[in-house]
């Protein structure tokens, strides 16, 4: 198992930034293709981005492309989302999960071990 567990949520202006860290436990954290997703109120789960193992490529939806960026820290386990120009329709929970089977990078489904959130919140 991997335990995950994201932070750096909160409230920011429209046009803002924020950055959200995704720590994972273990010493095999960097075997793992990792992925962010959100789920705003009354909607369903969505990706967001992945990152490979090692961290050579990334992967976004194209509702944020040019505008979030994902990196990861192997020696610290973490994964970051780094969140620009925000705008009110990123509001949402924000989950880091791991990926363990192989397919599509943005497939909800190809992802195992979740993180329980944390909250965004974009104001207009």
């Amino acid at each position: 198992q991997v335990q995950v567990v994201e932070s750096g949520g909160g409230l920011v202006q429209a046009g803002g930034s924020l950055r959200l860290s995704c720590a994972a436990s273990g010493r095999t954290f960097s075997s793992y293709t990792m992925g962010w997703f959100r789920q705003a109120p009354g909607k369903e789960r969505e990706a967001v981005g992945a990152i490979t193992v090692s961290g050579s490529s990334t992967y976004y939806a194209d509702s944020v492309k040019g505008r979030f960026t994902i990196s990861r820290d192997n020696a610290k386990n973490t994964v970051y989302l780094q969140m620009n120009s925000l705008k009110p329709e990123d509001t949402a929970v924000y989950y880091c999960a791991a990926k363990l089977r192989l397919g599509p990078f943005l497939e909800i489904n190809n992802y195992s071990y979740w993180g329980k959130g944390t909250q965004v919140t974009v104001s207009s």
